[in-house]
Formats: structure tokens, sequence, C-alpha cells
């Protein structure tokens, strides 16, 4: 193709060209390289980052001799919209420092700028979802992902105490999955976690809100924190009974500046286990099929987070260091600056069969 035929392109088309070209490079320069120190051939005015390369939040990376150049794809996002809660969890790693929320057509047009840069899934997370206009917030970006960006998969993490039967009725058949956060069944754990509302029992929620996801055909899944206050507990009878699709059993994270530290609005400390206890609870729940472990390692490095402003966030270095919103620079420039290691993403089954319509199960 001439140059002066490429330039007349529209920019997306031109770009798509360039990503071609680029492609065949770095295949080439693998092919031509020693093994020990492949090519590196970036196109001029491009910038890529490989999602095996370690960022810096203040400047570009620096460079690697032993990979190929790449830019990240934003294959599966978490979008922290929110940082309100009606929950006070001590561990929490992702704390009301504000109260800022998008407005609903930023929000929309920062998802589609993901999608356009390769986005298949979103998880909605907070903060506590429903608690913006009541559910209304996130139904309509569930309905905008689904019905109009045509994503495969759209999910949202939640304590669940908010969800009535009315949001599935207007919004469940554009949700695949629907995670919530449960701890222990043990009631008074959960009060002493920070998941007691009052008179409402967190247990009997988690019941009501599964049989809700199978009248309405939405996956449900379990996400547990393990710590101080439920390292010991057996949960084996209990999650067998729930059948999720997925029980995420997390590590308890100390975070500098949201759950640790002077900056902080929790003091996680007390809740912190050690990796050996965490080995042995999921020793003791290993004939759990459906159990999808995450040690602190993994939770650090393998997850593409975007915070309230449409920023990625940085984790590397035990802070959530902030790029610049997407909405600003866009993706590309945005998520060269997010820390993912895509390699870690992949290891631990961050891509999985996560569309409903793909999903074997029995409503």
């Amino acid at each position: 193709m001439q140059l002066g035929a490429l330039y007349r392109l529209p920019l997306a088309v031109a770009r798509a060209v360039l990503a071609a070209l680029r492609g065949r490079l770095c295949a080439l320069c693998w092919s031509l390289a020693p093994l020990s120190r492949p090519l590196s051939l970036p196109l001029p005015g491009w910038g890529w980052v490989s999602a095996f390369s370690p960022v810096s939040p203040a400047g570009p990376r620096q460079e690697r001799d032993d990979d190929c150049d790449a830019s990240l794809t934003p294959t599966s996002v978490n979008y922290h919209f929110t940082r309100q809660c009606n929950y006070k969890c001590g561990f929490c790693f992702h704390t009301a420092k504000t109260s800022f929320v998008l407005p609903l057509e930023e929000a929309k047009r920062g998802l589609a700028m993901l999608k356009e840069a390769g986005m298949e899934k979103i998880n909605f997370s907070g903060g506590e979802p429903f608690l913006q206009d009541r559910g209304e917030f996130v139904g309509k970006l569930v309905h905008f992902c689904k019905q109009d960006l045509k994503l495969p998969s759209v999910s949202i993490v939640s304590n669940g105490s908010l969800i009535r039967e009315r949001w599935f009725k207007k919004y469940g058949e554009y949700l695949d999955i629907l995670a919530i956060s449960c701890d222990s069944f043990d009631e008074n754990v959960n009060v002493l976690i920070g998941r007691g509302q009052g008179k409402k029992n967190h247990v009997e929620n988690l019941h009501k809100l599964r049989k809700w996801c199978r009248e309405y055909a939405v996956a449900f899944k379990i996400n547990s924190v393990i710590n101080r206050f439920n390292v010991e507990e057996d949960m084996n009878e209990q999650i067998k009974a729930l059948n999720p699709v997925r029980w995420k059993v997390f590590q308890c994270l100390l975070i500098e500046g949201e759950n640790s530290g002077e900056d902080a609005l929790r003091e996680a400390e007390r809740f912190v286990i050690s990796d050996e206890e965490f080995e042995q609870f999921l020793d003791r729940h290993k004939d759990v099929s459906f159990l999808v472990p995450e040690s602190n390692q993994k939770m650090r490095d393998s997850y593409l987070i975007l915070d309230e402003y449409m920023r990625f966030l940085n984790c590397r270095n035990g802070r959530k260091e902030p790029s610049k919103s997407i909405l600003d620079v866009g993706v590309e420039a945005a998520i060269k600056f997010s820390g993912f290691d895509e390699k870690m993403f992949l290891k631990r089954g961050g891509k999985y069969v996560w569309s409903k319509a793909d999903m074997k199960l029995d409503w």
C-alpha cells in the first residue's frame, strides 16, 4: 500500500493496518534474532508495552530484551465505578476515599473505547455497585454493554444486600455472572469482619440471591476473602449446597493507602494471614471442584483495574498508582502504566467460559 493512500484512510483503519504490519515485523524479529536477545522493531511514533514487562507510573517502561514489544489488550476489565459502600469490611482494599461517580454517558463512552481496544469481559465492582441510584446506574451499564456493545461477558461483584428481585426482572437477561461476596457462613464472623447490617442476615440473603439467579438465568458466583477471622472455618458443606459456577478464594491483601498505612481508611493488618495458613485453608477445601484460589501474588499483578475516573491502577508496588484516564489519553496510552501481568492473568485462570450463553447450566 502506498503511504499516500494510507494517510487518506480513516484513522482507525490506518492504525489497524499499522498494527498488522507491526505484528509481521514482530514475528520476523523472533525468527531472525538469537533466542537470548530478540529484536525490537517499534514503528515510528507508536508506543507499545509488553504484557510481561514492568512499568512505572512516573514514566516509560525500561526496555526488556527478553520479549518482543507488544501492546496490551484489555480482554477482561474490572471497573470500580464507585468507592461508596454500605458495609465496612475491615480488609477492604478499595475504600471510600472519594464519592465521585462518572456521569452515565461518560462511563458509556469509556466502555465503548475499551470494547474497541479488545475488551471481551467487563466486571462492575465498587464499593457497592447497587448503591448508585438503587441499582439503576449499574443496570443501565449492564444493558449498554450487552445490548449495544455486544460483549460476550458482563458481570457484577456485590455484597448482595441491596439487590431486589425487580432488578433481575429488568436487567437479569443482560447479566452473565453475579458474584456475591461471602466470607463466612457464621453470621457472628460476618459481623466481626464488617459485613453485618442491622437485622439483615448475610447468609440468608445469599441463598435468596442464589434462587433469583437460577430463576432469571444468571450464573451465580461466590467471592471469599480468607483472613484471620475465617481461616479455620470449614465451608465445604455450605459451598457445595450453593453450587456456584466459581468460588473465588482470595488471600487477604494489604494495599498501602487503602487498608494499610497512615492515609488509609482501614487497618487490615489484624486480618492478614500467612501464605502457609492460606494454603491450609485451600487444602481443607480441595474437593470443591469449582474453587479458584488467588494468592496475594496472583491478585496484585493479574487484574486490569479501572477506578472511578477510568484510570488503570498499578498495584505492583503495594499501592494503587493511577494512570491517566482513558477518557483523556485513550486506552493504549493509559494501559501502559497498569502493571498488568498477562501471563499471570492466564495462569490464574482469568480466561474461562464467562458467557452464560456458552455455559452448560441447569437453570
